[in-house]
């Protein structure tokens, strides 16, 4: 089995985070959860997530503001909005601001664990995808310096 992905919980609601807690530990991930906006940049700039739920209303930030103050890692933090108050205004804030996905409370937590493998997977995919992009970039390179040496040589 790989390394376990990492989910970082952001709410106010320190039920929510207990149980999100609990029920995402016993899927089989690695799991912190803070209360505020403020921790979770704290944390996400010297700790690498996986994912990160994020309630779209918190005590010192609105979640969606939240979304481009995390840092972005490579590969990129998959990003979910979790609501107990959705407006299509919200949703596409959301969206626009970078949010991944979108979640109403009070939610069904079979859909909860079906959005986030979803996005997990997507994460993999784009890791993948940008490695294969970067070996390709390397071999092209290296074939680049060794047209030039060959040049050069022919040159002299």
């Amino acid at each position: 089995m790989g390394e376990k992905s990492r989910i970082l919980i952001v709410d106010d609601d320190e039920n929510i985070r207990k149980v999100l807690t609990k029920i995402l530990e016993d899927e089989g991930y690695l799991v912190e959860a803070v209360g505020t906006a403020k921790e979770a940049i704290r944390i996400t700039k010297k700790k690498f997530y996986n994912l990160a739920l994020i309630d779209i209303r918190l005590p010192d930030m609105e979640g969606v503001k939240l979304l481009t103050k995390i840092k972005d890692t490579v590969p990129k933090m998959r990003k979910i909005i979790i609501t107990g108050y959705p407006t299509l205004n919200n949703a596409i804030e959301a969206v626009n601001k970078g949010a991944d996905a979108y979640i109403l409370k009070p939610f069904n937590l079979d859909d909860v664990l079906k959005i986030i493998s979803e996005q997990l997977k997507k994460q993999k995919e784009e890791k993948k995808y940008s490695q294969e992009k970067v070996a390709e970039f390397i071999e092209a390179r290296v074939k680049e310096i060794e047209s030039e040496k060959i040049s050069v040589q022919n040159k002299e």
